[in-house]
C-alpha cells in the first residue's frame, strides 16, 4: 500500500510537482515519488505535474527508461551539453591520476585561474574556490562586509541567490517560509512592461535604491552590497535596456556598499557576445560569483574579487573549501572552458538565441496572453498575461503550457513570483534544428493552451 504524501506546501515552488496530485500519476512514478519523500524527506521538490524520470543525457537531449528523448530547453547546469565526450574524458583522466585539494601546489588549479580571469575586465584580479555558487555568494558577502564594515544587503524582489543560511536570507523567492533577514531590502525587478518604459524604469531604479539606502543606514545596518543575478532569472528575466544598472551600482558606491554580479544563470557565454552578463550591460563589479554551469554537472563554484578587497581579508581570515577547487572539479572546469572556446559556443548562444527570440515573437503576435518576449542569447523569457492592457500575470495559463511542452517531450519551466513567465534556457549547442523541434511543439502548444 501506497503511504500519501505530506500536505500541499502552503506557498508551491514554481513549476513544481503538487502532491495532492500522486494519484493520477503511473504506478511506477507515484511508488518512486513516495520513495522519494520516505528516504529524503519533504523538502526535495519535483518539476511537472507528472514528473519525468531521466536515464541517460547527450548533447540537448535527456532520455527516459522507455528510451523516448525529451528536447532539454530549460538545463543551463550541463551548459556545453550532456555527457560533453570531451568533459567526460578530462573528468575521467584526472579522477584516475589525482584528486586533491588546494593546499598543494597544482598547476592545473593557476593555468585555469589565468585563463578564468582571462575572460573578465582587468579589475578582477583574484579568484577563490567553492563547490556551489550559494557557497560563492555567501563568501561574497562575507568579504563585501569585512571590507565595508556594513551589514546591509539590496537584492530585486524577486531574487534567488542560494541555500546557505546567510544566503537564503537575501533570497526572496524562496518565499515565505525563509524570511528575510532585518538587514536585507529589496527594490522592484526592473520590468520596463510595467514600469511605463526605458526612461521610467531607470528612474524608478534610482528612486528605490536611494530609498533601501537610506533606510539600512537610519536602522544602523549600512550598505554592505547590492547583488543582482545579471539576467534576473528569478525576477521574471529582464536583459534591456543594456546600461540600466548604472545608475543603481553608482548610488551604492556613493553609500560606501559593492556591487557583485551573480552569474551563475547567464554567465560562460549565456548571454551571447560576452562571457558574462554585466559585460552586457557595460559594469565592471567589485566580485563576480559563478556556478552551476562552470564544471557542466561537477560540483564547482567560484568567486572573483577586485584585488584590494582581499588584502586585509586574506591578512587576518584563514579561508580554506575542502573540496572548492579539487584537481577533478579543475578539470571538468578546464575542460568546459575549452569547449566554449573551441565549438563557439558563446557565438552559437547569439546566433541560435536571436533566431528563437525572433520566430517565438513571431507566435506571440496571434496571442493577446503574450505581453512581451524577453531576453539575451539562449535565455528567453515569455511574459504570460491575462489580457495586455491589464498586463496581469497568469501563472496559471503558464504552467499548463509548460505541463503540455512535458507531455510533448520539451522541457521548459516558468519563472517570476507568479510562476508567468516561460523559462527558455537550453544548453548552449542548441542548434537551429533544436530550436526548429521547440517552436513547432510550443506553436501547437500555445494554440490549445491560450485562447
Amino acid at each position: 500500500m501506497i503511504k500519501p504524501l505530506s500536505p500541499k506546501a502552503s506557498e508551491p515552488m514554481v513549476n513544481g510537482f503538487d502532491p495532492s496530485h500522486i494519484d493520477e500519476l503511473s504506478p511506477r512514478t507515484r511508488q518512486q515519488v513516495v520513495d522519494r519523500e520516505r528516504l529524503l524527506g519533504p523538502g526535495y521538490r519535483l518539476f511537472y505535474n507528472d514528473p519525468v524520470e531521466i536515464v541517460r543525457g547527450a548533447g540537448t537531449l535527456l532520455y527516459d527508461a522507455d528510451g523516448n528523448d525529451y528536447l532539454d530547453v530549460y538545463n543551463n547546469v550541463t551548459s556545453v551539453g550532456h555527457c560533453h565526450p570531451y568533459v567526460v574524458e578530462a573528468i575521467h583522466r584526472q579522477l584516475s591520476t589525482l584528486n586533491t585539494n588546494t593546499r598543494y601546489i597544482q598547476q592545473s588549479i593557476l593555468s585555469y585561474s589565468e585563463q578564468f580571469l582571462g575572460t573578465m575586465p582587468a579589475d578582477l584580479g583574484h579568484v577563490m574556490f567553492t563547490c556551489t555558487g550559494s557557497e560563492a555568494n555567501d563568501l561574497a558577502m562575507r568579504v563585501a562586509r569585512y571590507y565595508t564594515g556594513n551589514q546591509g544587503i539590496i537584492v530585486t524582489s524577486g531574487a534567488y541567490h542560494g541555500l546557505t543560511a546567510d544566503v537564503s536570507a537575501f533570497s526572496p523567492s524562496l518565499g515565505i517560509g525563509v524570511p528575510l533577514g532585518p538587514h536585507v531590502r529589496t527594490i522592484s525587478a526592473p520590468d520596463r512592461l510595467r514600469h511605463g518604459g526605458d526612461e521610467d524604469l531607470i528612474d524608478s531604479l534610482r528612486r528605490q535604491i536611494r530609498e533601501a539606502i537610506s533606510d539600512l543606514e537610519r536602522h544602523g545596518f549600512g550598505v554592505a552590497a547590492f547583488i543582482a543575478d545579471m539576467i534576473f532569472s528569478s525576477d521574471g528575466i529582464y536583459a534591456d535596456p543594456a546600461g540600466f544598472l548604472q545608475p543603481v551600482i553608482e548610488e551604492v558606491h556613493n553609500a560606501g556598499g559593492l556591487f557583485i554580479a551573480d552569474e551563475v544563470q547567464p554567465g560562460f557565454g549565456r548571454t551571447g557576445q560576452h562571457w558574462w552578463g554585466f559585460q552586457r550591460h557595460g559594469l565592471v563589479p567589485d566580485i563576480v560569483t559563478t556556478g552551476k554551469p562552470m564544471g557542466n554537472g561537477i560540483p564547482i563554484a567560484a568567486a572573483a574579487f577586485r584585488p584590494e578587497l582581499l588584502v586585509e581579508f586574506g591578512r587576518n581570515i584563514r579561508y580554506f573549501n575542502t573540496f572548492g577547487g579539487n584537481s577533478v572539479s579543475i578539470a571538468a572546469a578546464q575542460a568546459v572552458l575549452d569547449v566554449i572556446n573551441d565549438e563557439d559556443l558563446i557565438g552559437n548562444a547569439d546566433n541560435v538565441g536571436n533566431y528563437l527570440k525572433s520566430e517565438i515573437s513571431t507566435l506571440a503576435d496571434n496571442y493577446e496572453q503574450i505581453a512581451e518576449v524577453r531576453g539575451a542569447g539562449l535565455f528567453v523569457g515569455v511574459d504570460i498575461v491575462t489580457d495586455r492592457d491589464s498586463n496581469t500575470p497568469d501563472g496559471e495559463a503558464t504552467l499548463r503550457v509548460v505541463n503540455h511542452m512535458r507531455r510533448r517531450r520539451v522541457l521548459i519551466s516558468a519563472s517570476g513570483p507568479r510562476g508567468s513567465v516561460l523559462k527558455v534556457r537550453p544548453p548552449l549547442p542548441f542548434s537551429i534544428g533544436d530550436a526548429d523541434r521547440m517552436l513547432e511543439n510550443l506553436a501547437v502548444v500555445l494554440a490549445e493552451e491560450l485562447h
